[in-house]
């Protein structure tokens, strides 16, 4: 899962595009004028704190130095997402680790060029007057889980890990919009999720909720990554270069300066700044994003780096769980650390950020 061989283009050459040559009355070459090449990027879901870096690339210019205008269009799930890029539909798309792989074990040719998160916060999340205060507290209760949502198939080997007999716990399949309900009225004492998608909303409305990670009990399920089709990425690695490496700087700005960050974010979205407390909704869930790029991979490598051991455990999570109807694909082809390395914090920035993430880090303390 190392670098691609071969040359590598730089990315002016790849993006110039064709220029023209023509003789001056003098004799003289007119110089050739870079056109401007439109892309498209699909995210996992609407535009939110996980995926907000795709907004600061484009509004701090780090694709349009490269004369790239990018479109960023929401999505209506990770798995979408990813079905959405390997079928060619988008050219890149941001989407959870394990989506991107499950989709490339059922045959879509898709290849992840950035890891951007560590972390999707796939937990168990109770109430703090549930009963529930460690795993083993969910034998003999209720817990509430949506078979569509990307934790649902790990729950099992979440509870394995965990030491809960997960049959004598009472699962109700519910829509993802009753899920948060039924915690909140106790009709269950948990339910499965993404934590960002609804800790935020219980603080907000006063609550105080507990969160259970499935990545403290072995599980590294990672978070959003930048995907793209593999054809693309052999014949234009300049141009898979440009998009990459200027999310990568996008994700290093996010961690330095998430107010700003904010800004940004609600300029291109004036429509999500309209509901009560968005400001504090969206800051915390993108602390939650900054929070998963804490991790010894980014910090020893550069961001985007997709550590090895961890993506052959997420693939095989994956084939058991997620895609037993699949064919283990070549994780060489399907995951490229090509565009880590160049984008990196100090000692000292890390620290930083680790301090500004303290709203996170007592939430899961």
């Amino acid at each position: 899962m190392g670098k691609h061989f071969g040359a590598r283009p730089t990315r002016r050459d790849v993006l110039r595009g064709a220029a023209i040559g023509a003789l001056a009355a003098g004799g003289l070459a007119r110089p050739a004028i870079a056109q401007t090449r439109n892309v498209t990027l699909t995210l996992p879901w609407v535009p939110e704190g996980p995926n907000l870096m795709t907004f600061v690339a484009k509004a701090n210019g780090y694709w349009s130095k490269e004369k790239l205008n990018v479109d960023i269009a929401k999505g209506t799930g990770s798995v979408g997402a990813a079905q959405a890029v390997g079928n060619g539909q988008f050219q890149f798309g941001v989407s959870a680790a394990t989506a991107g792989l499950q989709q490339a074990a059922l045959g879509l040719p898709i290849a992840q060029i950035s890891c951007c998160s560590y972390d999707a916060f796939m937990a168990v999340v109770t109430m703090s007057d549930s009963g529930v205060a460690k795993p083993k507290d969910l034998e003999g209760k209720k817990i509430a889980c949506t078979a569509k949502s990307g934790d649902f198939p790990f729950l099992p080997v979440f509870a394995a890990n965990a030491g809960v007999d997960l049959s004598k716990v009472e699962i109700l399949q519910v829509d993802l919009n009753v899920r948060q309900r039924l915690l909140i009225e106790k009709q269950v004492s948990a339910i499965s999720a993404f934590a960002p998608s609804v800790v935020p909303g219980y603080l907000a409305n006063g609550f105080s909720p507990k969160i259970m990670l499935f990545s403290q009990y072995n599980l590294p399920l990672f978070g959003n990554c930048l995907f793209t089709q593999q054809a693309l990425l052999e014949k234009e690695p300049g141009f898979c270069g440009a998009i990459a490496e200027g999310l990568n700087e996008a994700i290093k700005f996010v961690l330095l300066k998430p107010e700003e960050s904010l800004d940004i974010f609600f300029k291109a979205n004036p429509e999500m700044a309209l509901a009560k407390g968005a400001r504090e909704l969206n800051k915390l869930a993108l602390d939650f994003f900054r929070y998963s790029v804490m991790h010894d991979a980014s910090k020893q490598n550069g961001i985007g780096y997709a550590p090895p051991a961890d993506y052959k455990t997420m693939m095989d999570l994956v084939m058991k769980y997620v895609a037993p109807e699949g064919k283990q694909p070549d994780l060489e082809k399907v995951v490229s650390n090509k565009y880590a390395g160049g984008v990196k914090l100090t000692a000292a920035e890390w620290e930083t950020v680790k301090a500004s993430c303290s709203d996170v880090t007592k939430l899961l303390s």
